[in-house]
């Protein structure tokens, strides 16, 4: 792939996230991609050949950045409240940034129109990202000795807090609104 090739692509999957964030995966068209990238439409099609494609690849690569950003959950050892401030952290930056929602958090809401590829990569944003919360949750103060299932369960109820505190900072047009929305873990 040539430098020039590789820059196109990104192009595309910066503005199909853009896009998607703003109006919906159903929001955007490939005409819509081609015109704000300055390529035609086959062009887009060259990289993806479906929209599910392009979809499900703007997921994955949002997925890998916002994990890249929390970085190793158990490194340094932190405490649980430290983590949920890292992981609130990262969700304030993507609202504050745009004012717009978290691209999966989005597509979850559409799910149910969704191509199945899309879904599964929506999906595999939570998975992962539960997963790293339980990670960190396990070797923190408040997590030593609760039980499996029990991480698990407080990684969801806190994802769930951080998706609605920013589904009411979006709807209210306030981001600020976030900040004062943070979760908090439940008795262990």
């Amino acid at each position: 792939m040539t430098a020039s090739t590789a820059d196109t692509e990104e192009r595309i999957l910066d503005l199909a996230e853009a896009l998607i964030r703003q109006n919906g995966y159903n929001g955007f068209s490939f005409r819509d991609i081609a015109s704000g990238v300055g390529v035609k439409s086959s062009s887009v099609h060259y990289y993806f050949p479906t929209k599910a494609d392009l979809g499900a690849r703007v997921a994955r690569r949002y997925t890998e950045r916002f994990l890249d950003l929390l970085g190793d959950p158990a490194h340094p050892a932190r405490s649980a409240e430290a983590l949920i401030v890292r992981l609130h952290g990262e969700f304030a930056r993507s609202l504050g940034q745009d004012g717009q929602m978290c691209l999966c958090g989005i597509l979850a809401a559409e799910s149910s129109g969704l191509p199945e590829a899309v879904v599964t990569e929506a999906r595999a944003f939570f998975d992962r990202t539960g997963a790293w919360l339980v990670d960190g949750l396990r070797t923190s103060d408040w997590g030593a000795g609760v039980p499996e299932a029990d991480l698990a369960r407080q990684s969801l109820r806190i994802l769930a807090q951080l998706e609605g505190a920013m589904l009411i900072a979006k709807v209210r047009g306030q981001p600020d609104v976030f900040g004062d929305l943070a979760p908090k873990l439940a008795e262990a």
